[in-house]
């Protein structure tokens, strides 16, 4: 289940966040960290079944009315168990209203997804 993040799950995240090839430095991860708490425009997702085990962070983009999927993460122990893509799909159901989008660093993903 996607539940939107909360302040009482930032260390979840962030271990989550930093399996980002780009988020690895300690700062960037803070300051990504701290943009996803501050900006109204930044979104951060976390998929939940018995544990947290994913995240998916997103940027709104009024003027193109839609969602860039920025960060998509699952605990490696939970990989390769469909769980990106289900967390994507729960994202297009919840906003069946904007366009999913991705950036560089998640199109190679969001393609897989959109092909199966």
């Amino acid at each position: 289940m996607l539940i939107r993040y909360k302040k009482t799950f930032e260390k979840i995240a962030m271990g989550l966040l930093s399996f980002m090839p780009n988020e690895k430095d300690l700062k960037k991860l803070q300051q990504t960290m701290k943009e996803y708490e501050t900006e109204e425009d930044w979104q951060l997702f976390l998929w939940k079944e018995e544990d947290i085990i994913g995240l998916l962070g997103v940027l709104y983009h009024e003027d193109k009315n839609a969602l860039e999927i920025q960060h998509i993460s699952v605990n490696p122990s939970h990989r390769f168990q469909g769980i990106g893509k289900r967390m994507v799909k729960a994202l297009k159901e919840m906003y069946t209203d904007k366009d999913i989008i991705s950036n560089e660093n998640t199109a190679a993903f969001i393609e897989k997804c959109e092909l199966c």
